[in-house]
């Protein structure tokens, strides 16, 4: 999960590296035990903060920390076969912590792109690629009706907001229709396109509840019918 179609412009009044460093720990998403992820605990108190207050400290909505269902439940479906991008460029739509990105490139993707406009997300990326001793690519670039240099786009948890599935699922198409292979993974989210979807795998997340309002998400991996 990330920040949402247009680009985050608020400044950045601290550093994030030493941000990132000072309010989260080290710790494995509960559903991917091999990855280790900078990550808040429970709900951080900044999430809990409006926008005004996070724009005070110049710090968009910190989705980078934490690992959400979709993305703990599609990178536990890379890692458990990763023959699906084994030897492929691989982008990571909407990365947030880049977990799916890691899980990719731990499985054996010859390129992974992490994509995020949210320029936090950036050295959140950087920073748990190297808890996992991996190198990722980053890109902040608004990618949404582009043109992708990539063989699978993966989307962790992106079906949440209405506007952003709008804009997304026509993109997702066309990609699908030049033949690049589209996964994404959902907990239940209101705007997936589930006509449009192929069922690959369901698993039961433990997830956070402060966020959620429950402790397990059913979550399940879709691809995208061309």
């Amino acid at each position: 999960m990330a920040s949402i179609i247009r680009r985050v412009e608020t400044p950045l009044k601290t550093d994030p590296e030493l941000f990132i460093r000072a309010n989260t720990s080290p710790m494995a998403p509960p559903h991917v035990p091999e990855i280790r992820l900078h990550l808040a605990h429970e709900a951080h108190e900044l999430w809990l903060k409006t926008e005004e207050e996070l724009a005070e400290i110049g710090l968009p909505p910190p989705f980078w920390a934490f690992a959400w269902a979709g993305g703990q439940g599609l990178a536990r479906y890379i890692l458990d076969h990763p023959h699906i991008v084994a030897g492929k460029r691989v982008l990571d739509f909407a990365t947030g912590s880049g977990l799916v990105a890691i899980a990719a490139k731990m499985a054996g993707a010859a390129k992974v792109v992490a994509a995020d406009i949210d320029p936090w997300a950036e050295t959140a990326v950087r920073l748990n690629a190297g808890l996992n001793q991996l190198e990722v690519d980053f890109t902040g670039a608004d990618l949404i009706g582009d043109k992708v240099e990539a063989d699978m786009l993966l989307a962790g948890d992106v079906f949440y907001d209405s506007d952003f599935a709008a804009a997304i699922v026509p993109w997702f198409e066309t990609l699908s229709g030049q033949g690049i292979e589209v996964l994404v993974g959902d907990p239940g989210r209101a705007y997936l396109p589930k006509k449009r979807l192929e069922f690959c795998a369901i698993y039961q997340v433990p997830v956070t509840r402060a966020l959620e309002d429950s402790e397990v998400k059913k979550t399940t991996v879709w691809r995208l019918m061309a």
